[in-house]
């Protein structure tokens, strides 16, 4: 041991463990990101903003943000439901039921979207009654929606589970024995609890969301201005030979992205210190 009043603030090896976790996250992660930025300047400022403002690139980031926003929101409501009930209940089949939350995980995203398309096509089994109804979900943006939450589903679940695993059931019946309702309990004991992996879940299913490509084009249509994805863009345009033009699409869902990310983040810190001051 060290003498003196001195201590040890790190781990033997932590220069080695830490010089390659920089150089691992620089080849895999920074150098790619930062050939994406090079490439984009092969545009001036002009070129990049009338790429970036054409009605078909602001149409086709509208749907991917838009609606990979609002299926994050979907998973996070439903995805808490069914881990409540995963965690706080017993019954038949649960094993199985829980199994079923990672299928979206293993499944190749063109089966899911093949899968998605068929089920939900004018003669599929839940299409054809929706059509009936008025309501059209293949190859409109409502299949692009399905096909976001069919993949964001298991992010949030498997986020959440285990924080509610380990919080402890006395402690809601230790609200409840001090006077809070159901809802009280809920909203002031468990919900604080839960709130960093809420957001961290959410987080997950939106960026999984916003860049998935093999489910959605198949359910979409991807006709422009309608139902096209901005991923689906790029690949067009790198179809075209047009690769500045699919580097600047690609910088901009990246840096929006990453603000949104980066917003959540700071949520998440927020929300575990309100946490600890609880």
């Amino acid at each position: 041991m060290k003498g003196g009043s001195g201590r040890r603030r790190t781990l033997p090896g932590f220069g080695l463990t830490m010089g390659l976790t920089l150089t691992w996250l620089s080849v895999i992660v920074l150098i790619p990101l930062a050939g994406l930025f090079l490439k984009s300047f092969e545009l001036n400022f002009a070129q990049f903003l009338d790429i970036v403002i054409s009605r078909r690139t602001l149409n086709a980031l509208k749907i991917s943000f838009g609606l990979a926003f609002l299926a994050a929101l979907a998973n996070l409501v439903m995805g808490s439901v069914i881990v409540w009930a995963l965690v706080r209940y017993r019954f038949p089949g649960r094993r199985i039921l829980d199994a079923i939350v990672d299928i979206p995980f293993a499944l190749p995203t063109a089966v899911a979207g093949i899968a998605l398309t068929t089920l939900f096509s004018q003669n599929g089994w839940l299409g054809a009654p929706l059509a009936e109804l008025g309501v059209k979900v293949s190859f409109t943006p409502l299949g692009i929606f399905v096909a976001m939450v069919f993949i964001g589903i298991p992010f949030v679940v498997r986020t959440v589970q285990p924080v509610l695993i380990d919080l402890d059931p006395e402690i809601e019946e230790a609200a409840a024995s001090l006077g809070a309702s159901r809802w009280q309990t809920v909203w002031r004991v468990v919900l604080p609890s839960l709130l960093p992996a809420l957001l961290t879940g959410f987080a997950l299913a939106f960026a999984r969301a916003v860049g998935e490509y093999g489910s959605v084009i198949f359910i979409a249509g991807n006709l422009p201005n309608v139902s096209e994805i901005a991923p689906l863009l790029i690949v067009i345009r790198l179809s075209e030979f047009r690769y500045a033009d699919a580097t600047a699409i690609a910088v901009v869902m990246l840096v929006v992205s990453f603000l949104v990310i980066f917003v959540i983040n700071r949520l998440q810190r927020w929300a575990r210190t309100q946490e600890s001051a609880y």
